[in-house]
């Protein structure tokens, strides 16, 4: 685990939208200026407010959208510029579960047919080959076999996602994306889709990039923690530090917000004013100095890079925390 698998320097996703009326172009700036490493067998959680660029920086990663500025350095080989035809044998190795199972099924297809695709694109195996390779995924994922002739309406949302799992795994990636993989299941099967991931991260030393906004979910399955806001991370710590100790303000505001189980304790609740800036227009120098209640003059002009504290694994951009 000493070599990074994935390496992020400086990705940007802009994405340039016209006025209707006047042609004028303008930009939204989704993704700006996002740094990260990833290990093998590591999972890196990723939160932040509706909006914030989770998801972009998702589809940016797998190149479904091509970035604007940066570099994606995968196993050491610089895949920034592969065209979509360089990236098909890559797919093999970097997989996304997305957030609705349903949307990302087909329903006119059956199980077997949906998790044989992978096999089938890859030209992988002969017929009986990739049946028994379906068979094993369904066990593997805890679906019973006969849902290999059933259609995706005819399973619960998290059966659903089981199966946008076992699709996931079928060509045994080094990476998966779990883009808020489980926002939309109730508590109960939320737990048992994590400790399904976690199971096949340990079998299969996957390594893991867990999108959420939920904080609480992230602390129980991430080593280390990305914060965003507003297109950019602000701070970059293992969960540990990050949930018994965060140093950005936006990072405490978060963290104060998760809720406590046990009605008879209390704890203070950072409550953030005003609205997320819009990511078009975004302020000048820090993008969190309209609602950071602790702003400065250095805050409003000048923007915070990402750097290392006193904790040399604790990354943050903030002019409060030298």
């Amino acid at each position: 685990m000493d070599a990074n698998l994935l390496e992020v320097r400086n990705l940007s996703q802009h994405i340039k939208l016209s006025d209707p009326w006047f042609g004028k172009a303008s930009y939204l700036y989704a993704v700006d200026d996002v740094s990260f490493t990833l290990k093998a067998g590591e999972t890196l959680g990723l939160v932040g407010e509706s909006g914030c660029g989770k998801s972009t920086l998702a589809r940016s990663l797998l190149k479904l959208l091509e970035p604007s500025a940066g570099k994606i350095i995968f196993q050491g080989q610089d895949i920034t510029d592969y065209s979509p035809k360089q990236m098909i044998p890559l797919r093999k190795d970097i997989q996304i579960i997305f957030q609705d199972p349903m949307d990302s099924l087909n329903a006119r297809h059956t199980i077997g047919a949906i998790l044989e695709e992978p096999y089938v694109i890859h030209k992988l195996g002969n017929s009986q080959q990739r049946h028994n390779w379906v068979l094993a995924l369904l066990e593997k994922v805890g679906l019973p076999l006969d849902a290999i002739d059933k259609y995706p309406h005819e399973f619960s949302g998290g059966q659903k996602q089981r199966i946008g799992i076992a699709r996931a795994i079928a060509l045994k990636p080094k990476i998966i994306v779990c883009d808020e993989a489980v926002s939309a299941l109730d508590m109960s099967v939320q737990a048992q889709i994590m400790n399904l991931l976690l199971s096949l991260q340990k079998e299969m030393q996957l390594a893991l990039i867990f999108i959420a906004h939920d904080l609480s979910v992230v602390k129980h399955i991430s080593d280390r923690v990305a914060v965003m806001y507003l297109g950019k991370i602000v701070e970059l710590t293992s969960a540990q530090r990050l949930y018994e100790s965060p140093l950005h303000p936006y990072s405490q505001a978060l963290i104060s917000a998760i809720p406590i189980a046990d009605p008879r304790k209390r704890k203070p609740r950072q409550v953030l004013q005003g609205d997320v800036p819009s990511a078009m227009h975004p302020p000048k120098g820090c993008y969190f100095s309209s609602r950071c209640p602790q702003v400065k003059a250095e805050c409003l002009q000048e923007a915070p890079i990402l750097k290392s504290t006193f904790e040399s694994e604790h990354l943050i951009a903030c002019h409060l925390v030298e």
